[in-house]
């Protein structure tokens, strides 16, 4: 689904990623951790395609993100890739429901189909309560959620993680966490993951740890 090949990206002087290799498989669960400033994020910004690497080359789901011109690119992203974010950034003059559907009003998905498929995300996470609450109405692990389901709408064969649970109360973070792979059972996507929390990295099919701009370890379950 994903291979990378010697990433690099430096901010000036500053080297941050140094030559990475990466691959992930359909369906598989991911954590990459290591110290604040090992360049996990600025990584996953590359795997996004928010960022671009100054040298390799980078597949997902079999295209060429060089191929592709700003315009295609945004396009493809938004089909293809959803974020879960450590600050949710939901938009706070919308509903819950709103804010899920709006990734698939941007991709022009007809509005009956993008509505449908909000309902059922949101019910799948046990949101079909909220779905008319605005964020300031719900709790940290429901805006969370929100999130969730909003990187979900478009079906995407990726999805990316900054720390998801890093606002968590323990209950809430031990949900979300569980939560990840009962959406790996049910949409079979691929899941990445960048966290300082151990125990959901454990819970990964791979551990990968990041430190000065390389990966320097890999665990298995």
């Amino acid at each position: 689904m994903i291979k990378a090949e010697k990433i690099t990206k430096s901010y000036g002087q500053l080297q941050v990623l140094k030559g990475i290799d990466f691959n992930a498989e359909k369906g598989e669960v991911i954590s990459i951790v290591g110290a604040s400033g090992a360049g996990k994020t600025t990584f996953l910004q590359i795997l996004g395609t928010l960022s671009k690497p100054d040298g390799g080359s980078l597949m997902i789901n079999k295209t060429d993100y060089r191929s592709l011109n700003d315009k295609q690119l945004a396009r493809f992203r938004n089909r293809n890739i959803g974020f879960v974010f450590q600050f949710h950034h939901l938009l706070p003059e919308f509903t819950a429901f709103e804010n899920v559907c709006m990734p698939a009003y941007i991709a022009k998905t007809p509005a009956e189909e993008t509505e449908k498929k909000a309902r059922e995300i949101l019910g799948f996470l046990n949101l079909q309560e909220r779905m008319d609450h605005k964020p300031k109405e719900l709790s940290g692990g429901e805006q969370q959620r929100v999130a969730v389901a909003r990187a979900l709408i478009n079906d995407p064969s990726v999805i990316l993680a900054d720390e998801p649970s890093g606002n968590l109360d323990s209950k809430n973070k031990n949900e979300l966490h569980n939560m990840f792979f009962s959406l790996r059972e049910k949409f079979n996507q691929t899941i990445i993951i960048v966290t300082h929390d151990l125990e959901l990295a454990e819970m990964a099919d791979r551990c990968l740890t990041m430190q000065d701009g390389k990966i320097v370890d890999e665990k298995r379950r």
